[in-house]
């Protein structure tokens, strides 16, 4: 039975890290005293709904929580250094802190160290988020210990609303564009110049022509689209920009 902790104090663990090709010991007082920090631990790097949905969430609701007072987002797995820095490499997930429980000492310590042995993991994190401020947990989310991998409440979204409910979440952007395109560089520089995080995909790479028409109903590039909705090429964009309803969380 998983239990919730909330109150106490977060698991004494010293972590094995590298960094710049050098080993390095971080300590539970590196990572949380003084500082209010969100941790999400989550079944193994790689594996579908932790690339999928549960860290790059968090990564595109950074700077959100960042503006909510949070000091550090952790994302905590039981896999070794080299995997986690693979991972976050792979994910571009520069605003996370990934944190490798490699003999699961703080799972352990957290209650929440699991066998996954039926999927040839062995021991692993089962799937949690908490609010921890100065190495004590304020709030935790835990999935309920059903069959699989649930993934209802220690999502990104939930923590945030947890700690400020009112909180400007940053609106997704995502480009089509292809190499050589001179009006796709015009796009991607106004929103850099506004400050915007997007997601590229790049045709010929990412995706084909046929996927740019199958979405968007255009064969030229860029096409633009916010939160689902087509706003067109780099003029339509720069048009949509000076009406203020696109802005940086």
């Amino acid at each position: 039975m998983l239990k919730n902790i909330e109150g106490q104090n977060v698991p004494t663990v010293t972590f094995k890290v590298r960094e710049d090709d050098s080993w390095k010991e971080l300590t539970t007082d590196d990572l949380f005293a003084g500082q209010k920090v969100v941790l999400f631990a989550l079944p193994g790097a790689f594996t579908p709904t932790c690339s999928s949905s549960h860290l790059p969430r968090y990564n595109e609701l950074a700077p959100a929580f960042k503006q909510a007072g949070v000091d550090r987002i952790i994302c905590l797995s039981v896999n070794d250094t080299f995997v986690m820095n693979e991972w976050k490499r792979s994910q571009n997930a520069k605003n996370i802190t990934f944190l490798p429980d490699g003999c699961g000492d703080f799972s352990e310590g957290m209650g929440m160290l699991v066998d996954k042995g039926n999927l040839g993991f062995g021991k692993r994190s089962w799937r949690y988020s908490m609010l921890v401020n100065d190495g004590k947990i304020e709030k935790m989310f835990i999935e309920p210990e059903v069959e699989g991998d649930p993934f209802d409440v220690a999502d990104a979204d939930t923590m945030l609303d947890y700690i400020a409910p009112e909180a400007k979440k940053p609106q997704s952007i995502t480009i089509f564009s292809k190499l050589g395109c001179s009006h796709c560089a015009k796009a991607k520089t106004a929103l850099d110049d506004a400050g915007l995080d997007y997601e590229e995909i790049v045709l010929g790479t990412d995706a084909t022509a046929r996927s740019l028409r199958a979405v968007s109903g255009a064969l030229t590039t860029p096409q633009i689209f916010v939160d689902g909705v087509k706003i067109g090429g780099a003029d339509d964009l720069e048009t949509y920009l000076a009406s203020g309803q696109l802005a940086a969380a």
